[in-house]
């Protein structure tokens, strides 16, 4: 008798954990609402999001070809020079022992062997902007100091991930944004694709060079940027939200699309472009169809009255799908 008595127990245990458990179940089901959600175009991009550097196009450094003195410098970081023009005056090593040595003399004869003894002439050799400053006027030099750091373009080097790489073309536009300045936008376009990549940590990265349509004054070597490089675009696309479409067993995409009655009817789509909240639908639909959508994800323009008539399951229905639809399609 006393087993009798445990085993009922149990089995009474047992079957009022699984009447709850079912009754969640239930409950979790009449909360998937569903309402009507009108199919739109909008411009869709697929854009690769990465980072880089400003840096120059062409890079030289500028020695000097005698050791001695640095007499004078006549540019500063920054300026804009042309091939030819003349960035500083040198003094080698015997001319500064000669004027060192008449210092004590007449004005006279310092003037005499300073004009017998030219300094040597710092010359550029091409056009660009300076971007170093190295040396101070009276400091001591050999030929293997730099004195200054040219560069002809200033451009941005991105750093492209390999699984990415392959969607990179020349003339695709991109986006700068600086962590310097953050409010400014730069448009540019790919340019070149460097054939090295480089292997850091077992993660290959490939680089790939843009130039700015418009390189701003506050562009400097070596500033961090944030580029979105655009790799793909369609302008007036059918758009729906990203996490509308479902898949099946065999990876399908489909849609749900409301019929009469309160039913619903799977729809088979091909989609394209993913562009933030929303995603291209190349095939399957056209603007201004109807999909159902779940209720609490997006704003959907109809009255709360209207609503509550248009879900899958659940509530009673108080209007149908129809009436609902010619009402949203009127807007």
């Amino acid at each position: 008798m006393k087993k009798v008595v445990i085993i009922f127990v149990i089995l009474l245990v047992l079957g009022i954990i699984i009447t709850y458990q079912l009754k969640g179940k239930k409950e979790k089901i009449e909360q998937i609402q569903y309402v009507p959600y009108k199919v739109s175009t909008a411009d869709v991009k697929e854009i690769i999001d990465t980072t880089g550097e400003v840096s120059a196009l062409n890079r030289v450094e500028i020695k000097p070809t005698v050791s001695g003195r640095v007499d004078k410098l006549l540019v500063k970081e920054g300026d804009t020079v042309k091939k030819g023009q003349v960035l500083a005056y040198l003094s080698s090593n015997d001319r500064v022992a000669i004027l060192d040595a008449v210092r004590s003399n007449p004005q006279e004869s310092i003037d005499t062997w300073e004009n017998t003894y030219k300094p040597t002439p710092v010359i550029s050799p091409m056009d660009g902007k300076i971007i170093l400053k190295n040396v101070v006027e009276g400091q001591t030099i050999s030929t293997n100091d730099i004195l200054y750091a040219l560069a002809d373009e200033l451009i941005v080097v991105a750093s492209v991930d390999e699984a990415d790489i392959g969607k990179i073309r020349t003339g695709q536009l991109a986006t700068i944004t600086l962590d310097a300045y953050k409010d400014s936008s730069i448009k540019g376009k790919v340019f070149q694709i460097l054939e090295e990549g480089k292997n850091v940590s077992n993660v290959i990265t490939y680089y790939v060079k843009i130039r700015p349509e418009k390189t701003p004054p506050f562009f400097k070597s070596l500033m961090t940027a944030n580029i979105d490089i655009i790799v793909k675009e369609t302008k007036d696309a059918v758009v729906i939200p990203w996490d509308s479409f479902q898949e099946d067993e065999k990876g399908n995409t489909f849609v749900l699309v409301p019929q009469e009655n309160f039913q619903q009817k799977k729809v088979a789509i091909k989609t394209g472009i993913l562009d933030g909240d929303n995603i291209e639908v190349t095939q399957g639909l056209s603007k201004g169809n109807f999909i159902l959508v779940k209720k609490d994800s997006y704003n959907i323009s109809l009255s709360k009255e209207e609503t509550k008539g248009f879900l899958s399951m659940g509530p009673q229905k108080r209007k149908t799908n129809k009436e609902i639809l010619n009402k949203v399609a009127k807007k």
